[in-house]
């Protein structure tokens, strides 16, 4: 069993790719990615989102304000408490600080991204963070904002081995994303090496960066596996041990029943 610990199952091409939000996840199924994360990325479109996937128990839901959508997207802290706060949701986010796509708005991102660690704190729910470019900022919040408290996961992780470990340190988990497969993703790989697997998790980021080989499709649930396949010959180990170990620490880190 695998679990796709980051997704955006609302934004899947429904007009051309699936019939359904129904078939997306079969197909997942079928791979053996039995649940997944579907991501929040703003205030406006979380209520849409959480009733699409309200038939599927296997579906989990986090709710946040993407740090490239401060511009376009109300940042209502007390909203964002509000719709945290339901029961299906078990994640604050996707949040944190991207300074490379939106180096302009940094002072706003570090303002969201302060008021979503001080919800998780509140609420007791793990983080969900983006994070590109900002990475003493990004310790430096959690840190000071007591994100060790909740822990949580950097999701589609580019950045350097030595931010893994001090993410690690404050109990945090590590995501890996199709783009271990790139061509140029040769630092990371090394990163995913060096990591202990009991701290990772995987996710496709779906509808984008499909792995290798569906590079110019969209991405989709499905192919987490392709991405555990990928790390698990990466790390010498079997697939099997992928699944359970990154299963496990996805259900510890969002303290969650299997269902």
């Amino acid at each position: 069993m695998l679990v796709d610990s980051h997704c955006h199952l609302d934004k899947l091409d429904y007009d051309n790719k699936h019939a359904n939000m129904a078939e997306a996840i079969d197909k997942a199924a079928r791979r053996g990615v039995d649940h997944m994360l579907c991501i929040g990325v703003g205030l406006s479109s979380f209520p849409a989102m959480l009733e699409a996937i309200a038939p599927f128990p296997q579906v989990f839901a986090s709710c946040g304000v993407h740090p490239l959508h401060q511009q376009d997207e109300l940042n209502d802290p007390a909203l964002l408490r509000r719709l945290a706060a339901h029961p299906a949701v078990v994640a604050i986010g996707e949040t944190g600080l991207d300074y490379f796509y939106a180096p302009e708005t940094a002072s706003l991102q570090r303002q969201a991204f302060e008021q979503h660690v001080a919800i998780a704190v509140e609420l007791d729910k793990p983080l969900v963070i983006h994070t590109r470019n900002a990475q003493d900022d990004t310790l430096a919040i959690l840190r000071q904002g007591g994100g060790d408290k909740v822990g949580g996961v950097l999701h589609c992780f580019t950045e350097s081995l030595a931010m893994a470990e001090a993410a690690i340190e404050l109990g945090f988990y590590i995501s890996i994303s199709g783009i271990v497969t790139f061509r140029s993703a040769d630092a990371l790989r090394e990163v995913v090496k060096a990591l202990p697997l009991e701290r990772l998790l995987v996710e496709t980021d779906s509808p984008w960066l499909a792995p290798v080989p569906f590079r110019g499709e969209e991405n989709e649930p499905a192919y987490t596996r392709t991405v555990a396949e990928y790390i698990a010959r990466l790390k010498g180990v079997t697939l099997e041990q992928v699944a359970e170990q990154t299963t496990a620490n996805f259900f510890e880190l969002f303290k969650l029943a299997k269902r």
